[in-house]
């Protein structure tokens, strides 16, 4: 039985001119990374985007990769920063998808039958109120929440891909874990 590849060894290989290796990488690292991108912009579209620039700037810059550090890291820090970039772009253009993309979350929500349609509605509702508890935390705080708890991320992972100091990701998470629990109270008095 063949060892399995690890990441640096297929850059290695597309460094060494192997025209099939980074999309390797790509099959690899897209689901997750379109998974994170989504976290951070909420809309699919701009997500399903950020991933293809991703990968573009990954492969472009692929003679930057330092060996130092994990592929994983590498690709995830190119992504938040694709991210950042969105971001920065949609406010400057006053562009927010937010309730668009709840809609058509909520429309596209199938519930298996033996749940009651109050029980789909109270689901959606939640699940809403995350998502948006979600987004409007700063960028800063949003990007440690989607890494830990929807990419599942360890510490080490994400403070390298955001290249800040371990203490400063746990700060932050903390942060971020005690303000998002402080809007779902919000929403649940209002509730």
């Amino acid at each position: 039985m063949e060892a399995a590849t690890s990441d640096e060894q297929i850059v290695e290989r597309a460094l060494t001119g192997d025209a099939e290796a980074f999309g390797e990488i790509v099959q690899r690292w897209e689901r997750r990374i379109f998974a994170l991108a989504f976290g951070m912009l909420g809309r699919e579209e701009d997500a399903r985007d950020a991933t293809q620039e991703t990968f573009l700037a990954a492969f472009r810059n692929i003679r930057s990769f330092r060996g130092e550090a994990k592929v994983s890291s590498w690709l995830h820090r190119i992504a938040v920063n694709q991210c950042i970039t969105r971001q920065r772009r949609a406010k400057v253009r006053k562009e927010s998808g937010l309730e668009e993309e709840e809609e058509k979350h909520a429309a596209s929500f199938s519930a298996p039958l033996h749940y009651s349609p109050a029980l789909v509605v109270e689901g959606r509702e939640r699940s809403a109120a995350v998502r948006r508890a979600v987004n409007s935390l700063p960028l800063d705080l949003r990007q440690v929440i989607v890494m830990k708890e929807f990419e599942e991320l360890t510490f080490r992972e994400m403070a390298d891909a955001l290249d800040i100091p371990l203490s400063t990701v746990k700060s932050r998470l903390y942060t971020a874990l005690r303000q998002l629990q402080m809007r779902l109270q919000q929403y649940d008095e209002l509730t």
